[in-house]
């Protein structure tokens, strides 16, 4: 039986993904993240916010069935469960998010007591928002953790002094070869904008790059990880191929796998959901494919 030396602490939004043939699918890339660790037997806890309406009992309902901890949840009467309309352009998504939605108001004194150590992670759309923005510092300076940056930059919803500060606090940091641009667009060459992120952060940066693969580079010794994915004979949709990644190198940090395996178990894992619509199964049996995989049928919340 494995035990854990963090236990994963996921803030951010939790919301719909609606699609153009008209279905909706839970997303938001920490709440993917948090239902992917909990089908791994992790036992994440999830902090978020969402209204007091049906999309958000909806929610509540998914997360219970799927047996995850819900004291990390919030229930807002005022602002709306979050939405975001989903598109394609050749094949990429592109996102309509709605402003003011309940995940923007995260509360620091709804906060549940938390002790032990942490794995926090957090991407950078919640953040938006003052009040979403200050639980978050709250939770990173009561909290004991170590911390996980997951850029994604949602044009009009991102300022770059706000994303530099939050990478100058981060343990491990992930972002596209895009999103690396749009942060660093005055330097010339992805070498010195790597070089910028890597003298900012203690451990290590997944950089990746869709059909090219990912890339981790360890800020001790610079030493460089790449992995590249397999032809995928059926693309449904990309959404949540990133976030699929980064619950599995998380997995990774949580179970001290070493960083060739876990940058190979991230990207296989990543090429089997975008053969599904959303970035989410409620399959269990998605799941036990790869847990099996791994050696993790035995752990405790498996």
């Amino acid at each position: 039986m494995t035990e854990l030396k963090m236990r994963p602490l996921i803030f951010g939004e939790v919301l719909f993904d609606r699609f153009p043939d008209g279905s909706a699918v839970l997303g938001g890339a920490p709440f993917n993240v948090a239902w992917h660790l909990h089908a791994f037997g992790l036992n994440p806890l999830m902090m978020t916010r969402i209204g007091d309406d049906a999309p958000g009992a909806q929610i509540e309902a998914a997360m219970r069935e799927w047996g995850m901890d819900c004291s990390g949840l919030q229930k807002d009467d005022e602002h709306p469960t979050g939405m975001v309309e989903v598109s394609f352009c050749d094949g990429e998504p592109t996102y309509v998010i709605k402003p003011d939605a309940a995940y923007d108001f995260i509360d620091a004194r709804a906060f549940p007591r938390l002790d032990g150590k942490w794995l926090l992670y957090h991407g950078s759309l919640a953040l938006r928002s003052p009040c979403s923005a200050a639980a978050l510092a709250r939770l990173a300076t009561d909290v004991d953790n170590c911390r996980f940056v997951d850029i994604n930059l949602r044009s009009p919803w991102w300022q770059r002094e706000q994303i530099v500060a939050l990478m100058q606090d981060a343990d491990w940091v992930k972002l596209n070869e895009i999103e690396l641009a749009g942060i660093y667009p005055d330097l010339a060459s992805e070498a010195e904008r790597l070089h910028c992120v890597c003298s900012m952060i203690s451990r290590q940066i997944v950089l990746t790059g869709g059909e090219r693969g990912a890339t981790a580079i360890a800020t001790t010794d610079h030493s460089w990880h790449t992995v590249v994915p397999e032809r995928q004979s059926s693309v449904v949709d990309t959404v949540g191929a990133g976030d699929a990644f980064c619950s599995v190198f998380l997995a990774g940090q949580l179970l001290d796998w070493p960083l060739d395996r876990t940058m190979q178990r991230a990207q296989a894992f990543a090429s089997a959901v975008v053969g599904m619509r959303g970035a989410t199964s409620h399959e269990r049996a998605f799941y036990r494919q790869f847990t099996h995989q791994w050696g993790l049928e035995d752990h405790p919340h498996v």
